[in-house]
């Protein structure tokens, strides 16, 4: 187990400003690997930045699902070096019948393939509503990872599985090495928030609750989350520091929660 990442929506809008500079700054507070968001979009100023900053980006975010030409993001991949494209977002109405789930898993399934054949691995990255939602009394992601090929993977956000009421600790052996990273996130686990959803267009657009429980979100090891247990139950996981917003300078909670991991896991440390 290697040192943990950082994912690069955490600080989007230093990115937007200079994402030379950002990724330079998280090299600066010990990160050797990030997790691009887009990076289909940029990726030559993603090569540039990470390059210089000597970071690696071993996972990504892009929206491959609904990609028309998925082939675009898999060679963008490629380029940047990414082995592990991760589809952050499918919204709340996309995971309310069983045809549903099993559409979503065959699309899976079919990317995965695709990525394959390219080298790389494809997989998916939840929010909270796939565990909220349920059909026959089980949380939908249940069904979805059940219903997916092996060669899928799947990055676990356990910050938000804790959100939609599930055991994250519990979650994880379940799933076991399908796992290939987790976003290790901490901060107020309110019941008020399992059911707010953000817009079916973007998860970046949220109503106010969601904004205030993204601001009361703290460094790892400070907030409700059991984050020791999460990193426990997935010794082989990828730990991916991450924040959808900071109340103070969120370069300063990702150094803290870079700290946090050093000190508490011995995975990450290794």
């Amino acid at each position: 187990m290697s040192s943990p990442s950082v994912q690069l929506y955490s600080v989007r809008d230093a990115v937007d400003a200079n994402v030379d500079d950002a990724i330079a700054r998280l090299a600066e507070i010990g990160f050797t690997k990030a997790e691009p968001y887009a990076f289909h979009l940029r990726t030559a100023d993603l090569k540039r930045a990470l390059t210089a900053a000597g970071v690696e980006a071993p996972s990504g975010h892009a929206p491959v699902i609904d990609a028309e030409d998925p082939a675009v993001i898999f060679d963008a991949a490629a380029e940047l070096g990414i082995h592990t494209v991760i589809d952050p977002f499918i919204p709340t109405e996309r995971w309310q019948t069983a045809d549903q789930v099993k559409g979503l898993a065959e699309r899976v399934n079919e990317l995965a393939q695709q990525a394959a054949a390219r080298g790389l691995e494809f997989g998916y990255h939840n929010h909270q509503w796939e565990f909220t939602n349920k059909l026959d009394g089980r949380p939908v992601f249940e069904l979805f990872a059940e219903q997916l090929e092996p060669g899928v993977v799947l990055e676990v956000d356990t910050f938000w599985a804790t959100v939609g009421g599930a055991d994250a600790p519990a979650v994880l052996r379940s799933l076991g090495e399908r796992v290939r990273a987790i976003h290790v996130k901490d901060g107020r686990i309110d019941e008020a928030i399992r059911d707010v959803l953000p817009s079916s267009e973007s998860a970046l657009i949220v109503p106010e609750a969601l904004k205030a429980a993204f601001e009361n979100q703290t460094p790892a090891g400070q907030g409700d989350v059991d984050v020791k247990a999460i990193l426990a139950a997935a010794p082989a996981a990828l730990r991916v520091v991450e924040f959808d917003a900071y109340k103070g300078d969120v370069f300063a909670g990702i150094a803290e929660s870079f700290a946090w991991l050093a000190e508490n896991d011995s995975e990450a440390a290794a």
